[in-house]
């Protein structure tokens, strides 16, 4: 198989799908590598560790494109592109089809099979290759808000740690799966009042156990938020259904019953966000203000920490990679298996039937 890894061109990504490790394995195990020229630099990674490692150097993306096989991928393919992509391609990425209807039928015109790290999923539910960079963007969620909590920033002017006591930040969380609890972690650490709500029984007690007395938890319900809301200082959203669009959990009134200067991390936002009035936004222009409200909505927080976030990436997929590679297109054909919960489009068809739910619930155009 020819495994290739292009540049990403996303705005501020600098991650890269393939490690000279991970490329050392591959070649070792009879595929062919190809790496676009400088694609690892943004991770810290040298074309001569690419080359010594027996990838081959390509100059361009057509070229990559055109070489390889099987494209391995960190971000969905932007527009320039999408017109690279043939039938025969097998396209391994983060997608999060589910919120962008527009990208998937873009998609299915390729015809190329499309399986997304986001939905690969292993028999007791877990989601392996979405896990290390939920758990990265929960930590970069509170230091993101701490930051633009900071009036030079157009935050409300507090310190999030404080000086302890009443003049602690008040941090309200959204989900306590791996992004939840990440961000938790790193806001108790902080000094920070964290509150956490979680609508599931087991995992609230799961969570209760592992924190203590450090976070409080919370039922999720109309009446919690109603009670959180207007004294937070910084709301993330750390809401997932795999697969499929998040849920709006927060309306636009209960943003307006914010306090003007707090701040919405909604690290939801790859798959549609769960506050009302989010959008998404870039590393290069990350913020904007709704209703005195900053809203922090970068689509690809784990790339601002490239090189942990790249290694933690390569450490989740590199297994399903290599069984992608010497299976082909048949290995992500199998029902109930991780590659086969990973296979959102084949033949211009969608085969995930959360995707399929959720594009079909969208408007067309």
């Amino acid at each position: 198989m020819r495994i290739a890894a292009p540049t990403e061109i996303k705005d501020h990504e600098y991650r890269v799908g393939i490690t000279p490790e991970a490329a050392t394995r591959l070649v070792a195990a009879g595929h062919r590598v190809g790496i676009q020229g400088g694609a690892g630099l943004g991770s810290g990674f040298t074309d001569t560790e690419y080359t010594a490692a027996g990838a081959t150097l390509l100059d361009d993306a057509a070229a990559l494109y055109g070489w390889g096989e099987l494209i391995c991928k960190v971000k969905e393919p932007q527009p320039s592109e999408l017109g690279l992509l043939r039938p025969d391609h097998i396209l391994f990425s983060y997608l999060h089809l589910a919120a962008d209807p527009d990208l998937t039928r873009k998609l299915l015109a390729t015809s190329a099979t499309c399986l997304d790290l986001a939905t690969l999923q292993e028999a007791d539910g877990s989601l392996p290759t979405l896990a290390p960079m939920s758990r990265i963007a929960g930590r970069l969620a509170t230091l993101a808000g701490a930051y633009h909590l900071l009036k030079p920033q157009g935050g409300r002017g507090v310190l999030l740690p404080g000086l302890g006591g009443d003049h602690r930040g008040r941090v309200t969380i959204l989900g306590g799966g791996n992004v939840g609890r990440e961000a938790a972690e790193v806001a108790a650490g902080m000094g920070a009042e964290v509150r956490l709500v979680e609508k599931h029984d087991d995992r609230r007690g799961e969570l209760q156990r592992h924190f203590g007395h450090t976070v409080e938890l919370f039922d999720a319900s109309e009446q919690t938020l109603a009670r959180l809301l207007p004294d937070t200082h910084l709301l993330i959203g750390a809401v997932l259904v795999p697969g499929a669009r998040t849920p709006v959990v927060v309306s636009r009134a209960q943003v307006a019953s914010m306090l003007a200067g707090a701040v919405v991390v909604d690290v939801a936002i790859d798959q549609g966000g769960c506050v009302a009035t989010s959008h998404p936004t870039t590393h290069s222009d990350p913020t904007y203000v709704v209703g005195g409200v900053v809203h922090y909505c970068v689509a690809n927080m784990p790339s601002a920490a490239s090189r942990t976030a790249t290694l933690a990436l390569m450490a989740a997929t590199l297994p399903y990679l290599e069984r992608l590679a010497a299976g082909g297109v048949a290995a992500a054909l199998i029902p109930d298996t991780p590659l086969g919960h990973a296979l959102n489009l084949h033949h211009g068809q969608i085969v995930h039937p959360a995707v399929a739910a959720s594009v079909a619930a969208k408007p067309t155009d």
